[in-house]
């Protein structure tokens, strides 16, 4: 037997989700298939910015994203207790000026439960195998689960895509020397903010502190070496090394952690034919600036309007479109996620020199409002 559908959407990330979730309330037939038997119980990626938000309010899900949330007014770059530069939100030209931090976790709970409120379901585990494509749609092969037809397919099934390798897309770029640790983490003193995203630079490398609700904290921070899974002393060194230095900040539990690599890389193409590539499947970067998952929800959105412009006019031109803007947008933010994270890693020598241009930069209202501006990602509006 072969299933039929509209759309299929291969992976149940934030972008999967939020292309089923538009796409749904549009009126379209969408089945989502997952690899993975439950959907995400960790943190990963902790942010939600304004763009997003604007992007989401129409698909009924921002208010509650943001009443599970924590607002961070302000993004720091700090110097141990120095400020170096201070980035305000309060002033930007939307409903939401600030950061929205909140675990991907519970982002991908809220967008689940949308869809299936919707009418929509995911199936899981099912594991693509193929991809066969002609004239009237494309055939989807899956391990151990029946075949599944459909007019298009949507690979927003992350960085190690089936759908896209199954597309023959390529994937170039590279990978960062240093890996990164990241941790959720319980803290006691360091007078840190409590609505506040602080990136610390210390002779030692960067760290990032940043609120979560349920009073956890966000650690990211770059590491030569760095264990499989960062213990609260292995965290607490590195805060000691390159956090708050007059009051300590002190771990008294790490919830979750775990190591890995960044990688920058975008997809050579974001359509062949039927098939079309959203969120990490089509690019992915560094962490630094938090835009990882809201470059994939932004995709997710504008994909879903061109998807459904195709699909009622008979006119496949807005596919070209989207694959035609938003290339140009995740290359933006790879290179501004490459300049954070660059600046963050510099050598020890070249770090003073560094901190005194940021503080330099920090006194200028315009630079000021430009990094505003991207990261909040209100300037690819």
């Amino acid at each position: 037997m072969t299933e039929q559908t509209g759309i299929l959407i291969v992976g149940a990330g934030p972008t999967g989700l939020t292309a089923a979730v538009a796409l749904t309330r549009a009126g379209h037939d969408v089945t989502v298939v997952d690899a993975a038997a439950e959907g995400a119980n960790t943190s990963r990626a902790a942010v939600v910015h304004a763009r997003s938000l604007e992007v989401l309010r129409p698909l009924g899900v921002t208010e509650e994203l943001v009443a599970r949330g924590i607002k961070a007014g302000r993004f720091t770059v700090r110097d141990r207790d120095r400020i170096l530069v201070a980035v305000p939100f309060g002033g930007l030209p939307t409903a939401f000026p600030y950061t929205l931090m909140l675990s991907q976790a519970e982002t991908e709970a809220v967008l689940l439960r949308r869809f299936t409120d919707l009418g929509g379901r995911v199936l899981r585990p099912v594991r693509l195998t193929a991809l066969t494509e002609d004239a009237a749609g494309i055939t989807a092969e899956f391990a151990g689960y029946d075949p599944i037809r459909a007019q298009y397919v949507v690979g927003a099934d992350g960085m190690h895509s089936t759908v896209r390798d199954r597309a023959g897309i390529g994937f170039g770029g590279g990978d960062y020397a240093e890996s990164f640790v990241l941790a959720d983490v319980r803290l006691r003193g360091g007078a840190l903010p409590a609505d506040e995203v602080v990136l610390y630079f210390a002779t030692a490398g960067m760290v990032v502190v940043a609120p979560l609700p349920g009073g956890t904290h966000r650690i990211v921070a770059t590491v030569d070496a760095a264990p499989e899974r960062p213990d609260a002393a292995f965290v607490q060194a590195l805060l000691d090394e390159r956090g708050p230095r007059r009051t300590r900040a002190v771990v008294e539990d790490v919830v979750w952690s775990s190591r890995f690599r960044v990688h920058h890389r975008v997809a050579d193409r974001y359509r062949n034919g039927r098939i079309l590539l959203a969120g990490d499947a089509a690019h992915v970067h560094s962490p630094a600036g938090g835009q990882g998952m809201n470059t994939g929800i932004q995709d997710a959105v504008a994909l879903a309007d061109a998807l459904h412009t195709a699909l009622t006019t008979g006119d496949d031109a807005p596919l070209d479109a989207y694959a035609a803007t938003r290339r140009p947008v995740a290359e933006q933010v790879v290179r501004l996620a490459d300049r954070l994270t660059r600046l963050a890693t510099v050598g020890p020598r070249v770090r003073p020199v560094r901190n005194l241009l940021l503080r330099a930069a920090g006194h200028v209202p315009a630079a000021r409002r430009d990094l505003a501006l991207r990261l909040s990602g209100l300037v690819f509006r």
